[in-house]
């Protein structure tokens, strides 16, 4: 799982990633809302935690630029005050949640996992990017016409659809969608890639799936209906 974790104290952050990587979580650290801003429009995260007073950009507009963007992550905010009014800020801002600072490690943890939970739990069934449509209960992908995909193209059209114009890593992708599957490798996923590539250009889709064998991929909007 990979967090976005934005805070300017160091001797604070240095602790809590530490911690964070010794529980198995991949975290990039940014020491302020601009470095955040920029981590979260090119990578792809679980959770991101800002805490609200940084400089250059402080933690609610860099959470404002993240969701005037589309990214619907969950976001917990971090404040060293307990008044009313940042809270309020935060949560109209587009927060999921948010912790007091001193605050255990543990708590924060505990709501991590309960975010990335309630997402899982709570996607909706129909994703729509441009003109294109996944129906993941049906399996069905939509454009000017419909197919049906398998269960796997599925999910990893679905991963692409809540990430689009995100690079995602070979093995990334590979960890989400073969988890718990032994007999197979990491170039299953060039495989089904392939399978998506073909559908999507026989539904006369506006989609397109960048990148090469092994490496990094992205779903964007083909450049001439961009």
């Amino acid at each position: 799982m990979k967090l976005l974790y934005a805070e300017d104290e160091k001797d604070m952050a240095k602790v809590v990633v530490a911690i964070m990587k010794h529980q198995g979580y991949e975290v990039d650290w940014a020491e302020n809302g601009k470095i955040a801003v920029d981590f979260a429009s090119k990578k792809n995260y679980d959770c991101m935690i800002f805490d609200i007073m940084m400089p250059v950009m402080d933690g609610i507009e860099a959470l404002k630029e993240i969701r005037a963007s589309g990214d619907v992550t969950p976001v917990i905010m971090l404040t060293a005050k307990s008044e009313i009014d940042d809270r309020i800020s935060g949560l109209d801002s587009g927060a999921d949640d948010y912790l007091t600072k001193p605050f255990a490690i543990g708590e924060l943890l505990a709501r991590v996992r309960s975010l990335t939970r309630r997402v899982k739990d709570f996607t909706p069934s129909t994703l729509t990017v441009g003109s294109t449509s996944l129906d993941t209960e049906e399996q069905e992908l939509s454009a000017h016409n419909a197919i049906r995909l398998s269960g796997k193209e599925t999910k990893l059209l679905k991963l692409f659809m809540l990430n689009e114009g995100k690079l995602l890593s070979t093995n990334y992708i590979f960890e989400k969608i073969w988890e718990d599957e032994k007999d197979v490798d990491e170039s299953v996923v060039w495989i089904y890639i392939s399978y998506l590539r073909e559908k999507l250009s026989a539904i006369n889709s506006d989609l397109a799936i960048e990148g090469e064998e092994g490496k990094d991929f992205r779903l964007t909007l083909r450049k001439e209906d961009a």
